[in-house]
C-alpha cells in the first residue's frame, strides 16, 4: 500500500512516541536514525507527562492495578505501547512495584486480590508484557510465563474465567496473554522452549474467529471489537489483534481477509483513520481527541497495511 507524502509528513509532526515508529515501520530508517527520535520520549511530550505523574513510591495512581486507568499497570502499558526506552529508570522502578506487589507463589501467576486464592490470567499476560519488554531482571519472570503455558485452553486461547468453569477462551484475555508471550520471547530468546507451539495454537484460534466473527455464525462477537481507541487498556479489538500478528510477523492466511477490508472501510478522505472513545474510567489526559483523525491509529493501520501487503506477495 502506498503511503501518501501528505499523510507522512503529518504523522511525522506529532509527538516523539509516533514519529520514532513512523521511521521504524513505515519508512524503513536505519536503527541510529529511528532510536534518536525514541530518546526524547522520556524528555517531552506525552512519554514525559506520564512519567511526570509517578510517585515517590514508584507507582502511578498511588495503586498497581487500579484506579483504572492511571494506575501502574496501565500506566506502563500505554508507555511500553508508545515506545518508552526499555532501561528508562522509572519505569523500572515502577516494574519493581508490580512483581513485588502482584507475583503470587502458590500458582507463579499475578495475583492482586487479596480475596482470590487464583491468579488472574489477563493480568498477568499484561504484566509479562511489561516486564519483558522493559527487561527487568527478575527470575520470577519465568515462573509468569511458565504460568500462561500451564493455563492455555483446549480450544487454543485463555480466559481468566477458567477456574470458574469457563469453557471457551476469552478474546480479552488470549491477546493479553498472547502479548506477553511474544514479548517474554523476543527478550529471552533462550527460554523460548514451547511457546512458538502454545502461541502458533493460540493464533489458530483467533483465526478461526476471523479474528471478529462468531467461528459458528460468522456474525460480529460484538460490536466493541471492531472499534480501536488507543490504548486499548485490556479489552480487545480486531486492530489490537492485527497490529500483534504485524508484530509476530505472521504468515498469510487468508481469514485475516475479512479484518483487513475491515479496517480498510474505517479509513477516511487523506488516508487517516479517527480517533475512538476510550473505556470509562480516570486518566491522566487523552492522547487525541475522540472522532477526530488519529495519528496513532493511522500508524497503527498503516503499518497492519503495509505487512498484508508484504505478506500477499511471499
Amino acid at each position: 500500500m502506498k503511503i501518501k507524502k501528505d499523510t507522512l509528513e503529518w504523522l511525522l509532526s506529532s509527538d516523539p512516541c509516533i514519529r520514532w515508529q513512523v521511521l521504524r515501520d513505515l519508512l524503513d530508517e536505519d536503527p541510529a536514525i529511528y532510536r534518536k527520535e525514541r530518546n526524547k520520549i522520556p524528555e517531552e511530550g506525552w512519554g514525559k507527562r506520564l512519567l511526570s505523574h509517578q510517585d515517590a513510591a514508584g507507582t502511578w495512581g498511588a495503586g498497581l492495578y487500579s484506579p483504572k486507568w492511571i494506575s501502574t499497570t496501565y500506566t506502563l502499558l500505554a508507555l511500553r505501547r508508545l515506545g518508552l526506552p526499555p532501561e528508562n529508570q522509572e519505569a523500572q522502578k515502577g516494574c519493581k512495584q508490580l512483581i513485588e506487589g502482584g507475583f503470587y507463589e502458590p500458582d507463579g501467576g499475578i495475583n492482586f486480590s487479596v480475596s482470590s486464592k487464583y491468579s488472574e490470567t489477563c493480568i498477568t499476560g499484561m504484566i509479562l508484557s511489561i516486564l519483558a519488554y522493559y527487561s527487568y531482571p527478575d527470575e520470577r519472570i519465568h515462573r509468569l510465563a511458565d504460568h500462561l503455558l500451564v493455563q492455555q485452553m483446549a480450544d487454543g486461547g485463555w480466559n481468566c474465567r477458567s477456574y470458574k468453569g469457563a469453557t471457551h477462551s476469552s478474546f480479552h484475555t488470549t491477546i493479553s496473554a498472547l502479548e506477553g508471550l511474544l514479548a517474554y520471547q523476543d527478550t529471552y530468546p533462550d527460554q523460548v522452549r514451547d511457546i512458538t507451539e502454545v502461541r502458533t495454537k493460540a493464533h489458530e484460534f483467533l483465526l478461526q474467529h476471523k479474528l471478529y466473527q462468531s467461528h459458528r455464525t460468522g456474525e460480529i462477537v460484538k460490536d466493541q471489537m471492531t472499534r480501536f481507541p488507543f490504548p486499548p487498556r485490556w479489552y480487545y479489538d480486531f486492530l489490537r489483534a492485527l497490529d500483534y500478528f504485524q508484530t509476530a510477523e505472521a504468515d498469510r492466511d487468508t481469514r485475516f481477509e475479512d479484518a483487513i477490508q475491515l479496517l480498510l472501510s474505517k479509513q477516511k478522505k487523506n488516508q487517516r483513520w479517527l480517533a475512538y472513545r476510550g473505556p470509562d474510567g480516570k486518566v491522566f489526559f487523552d492522547l487525541e481527541q475522540a472522532g477526530k483523525p488519529s495519528k496513532l491509529n493511522t500508524l497503527r493501520a498503516l503499518r497492519v497495511l503495509k505487512w498484508w501487503a508484504a505478506v500477499k506477495k511471499t
